[in-house]
């Protein structure tokens, strides 16, 4: 079943409505003309007869036909459609605008607009609502909103954040036009939605994030506790959960806070609690979150690509990042040696430029640096912690180009301008590049063929060209690589006791 309209059929959309089948959650909504509400086809209320159900790909097609969202399986909690496609041109394109619209960061301080969405494609105005509402059915400005819309919907019902400060993060210029554009799609005031009052339960905000199955949790904690940093991260497997420390820039205004995340298997949902502190950019948050634990990953279309050679990874998801500076410099610091020894180094940095922060959980208290402090150090002082020039360059290179504003890293960010970017910086080669694009641009199909792990995972290590045998091999994978990589670094044997791992690459 395809997430667009053009190609949903609806008898298979209502099967999957009958059956609540969860790995189809957030690729279509079912309106229903008796009631006037659209649904996930996860709702558990009961099940519409099928002259009743409309089906549509996306809650802003729901919502320009009229509908409103359920108030029991709440559309805004279902996983978002990432779009990646070798699809025609235009849709192509399409997607690429959705993409955008869905990531603020892409935008920095100024709201989107559809002139900034054509300019940063390259298109008219025009041809961009064109392309777009013949994929989508609804304009930019009708996706943007229902976007809005939905993310205001989240805090209001999960949260106890002022409405005005919920209006503001939502994206809406005013709260003047938060109400006006609340009431005409939903026909209640923001405050009726939260009349029976969001309630607080322990500390910070609490949000629910969900996700398709098969999602393997057990894979996701373990790839992060190998790579854990005490004092800016915890991993506790026995109650499936993921702590951190974060700082975000907003507004010329740095955040700092806190978020642990814990798994709700049987629920296919993540439960976000984040500290008061992190309150006003939360929407930003939460979309960090989703990337960092690819919530949105469509595991049944990926799959189709996959199964045959990775037959026991379905649930295999690739892991991202909540900073893409943070992931880049730890990338730079991995080159060449084992996860270990690359864990040890960026504690060692930590330790060394990173801020004192005051937490709930005694395992935080602290902060990655951030990139003025590295472009600061400087070499000399990135050598005190036992990290090679080749190493010292890079990490001042990105920490510099990122705190001038000239370097993105993250999921809007344009994926082959910022590979060529990052290649041009000394001491970053294909292998980091591609690490890069795979984790902190959530470019699915990303492929460090250099990776040495990768190269032994496929069996081409002892080929003439290990590399060039390793991209012939993935070619087949297109456009999904990047959960390729994952899988195959998965299904690798863990070291013998005493043996160190393989280190991850073997140059950049």
């Amino acid at each position: 079943m395809s997430p667009y309209v053009s190609n949903l059929k609806p008898d298979a959309c209502y099967l999957a409505l009958k059956a609540r089948d969860a790995r189809f959650d957030g690729s279509f909504f079912t309106g229903v003309t008796s009631t006037g509400i659209y649904c996930r086809p996860v709702c558990r209320v009961r099940t519409p007869k099928r002259e009743n159900c409309r089906f549509f790909g996306h809650a802003a097609q729901a919502e320009s036909a009229g509908f409103r969202p359920c108030l029991r399986c709440r559309p805004e909690l279902a996983p978002h459609s990432l779009s990646w496609s070798i699809q025609d041109a235009s849709a192509i394109l399409a997607h690429q605008a959705a993409r955008l619209l869905d990531e603020p960061e892409a935008w920095g301080e100024t709201p989107a607009s559809v002139a900034q969405l054509a300019a940063r494609l390259g298109v008219s105005d025009r041809h961009v609502r064109r392309i777009f509402e013949a994929q989508f059915g609804v304009s930019p400005v009708q996706y943007l909103q229902t976007r809005r819309l939905l993310t205001a919907t989240q805090l209001l019902a999960d949260t106890v954040l002022p409405v005005t400060q919920i209006a503001l993060a939502s994206g809406f210029a005013s709260v003047r036009r938060f109400n006006a554009a609340f009431l005409a799609h939903y026909g209640l005031n923001p405050t009726q939605l939260r009349r029976a009052g969001a309630q607080r339960n322990g500390p910070g905000l609490s949000v629910r994030l969900g996700w398709r199955p098969p999602y393997d949790v057990a894979a996701m904690l373990g790839f992060f506790n190998r790579r854990v940093l005490p004092g800016i991260e915890f991993v506790h497997g026995d109650g499936a959960a993921i702590g951190r420390t974060l700082s975000i820039e907003s507004g010329g205004r740095l955040h700092r806070g806190w978020l642990v995340a814990q798994f709700d298997a049987a629920q296919h949902q993540l439960v976000l609690r984040v500290g008061d502190s992190l309150g006003e950019v939360l929407p930003l948050v939460i979309r960090r979150v989703r990337a960092a634990f690819d919530l949105d990953a469509d595991p049944h279309a990926i799959n189709r690509v996959l199964h045959a050679r990775f037959p026991r990874c379905d649930g295999v998801r690739v892991p991202g990042a909540l900073s893409g500076f943070e992931l880049a410099v730890r990338a730079v610091l991995g080159q060449q040696i084992t996860v270990a020894a690359a864990r040890t180094l960026a504690q060692r940095v930590v330790e060394r430029f990173g801020e004192t922060i005051v937490t709930p959980f005694p395992e935080l208290d602290r902060l990655f640096p951030e990139p003025a402090a590295l472009a600061r150090a400087g070499g000399d002082a990135l050598g005190q912690l036992g990290i090679v020039k080749q190493r010292q360059a890079a990490i001042v290179a990105v920490a510099q180009a990122v705190a001038d504003k000239r370097l993105q890293l993250h999921g809007g960010a344009d994926v082959q301008a910022t590979l060529d970017q990052l290649q041009q910086l000394p001491g970053i080669g294909d292998w980091t590049a591609q690490y890069i694009a795979m984790r902190a641009l959530r470019w699915p199909d990303a492929f460090p063929s250099g990776d040495v792990a990768l190269q032994k995972a496929l069996g081409v290590q002892d080929s003439p060209s290990p590399a060039r045998a390793a991209l012939a091999a993935s070619q087949a994978w297109k456009p999904w690589r990047s959960y390729a990589v994952v899988r195959a670094w998965h299904a690798l044997p863990a070291p013998a006791a005493g043996q160190p791992a393989a280190p991850l690459q073997e140059s950049s």
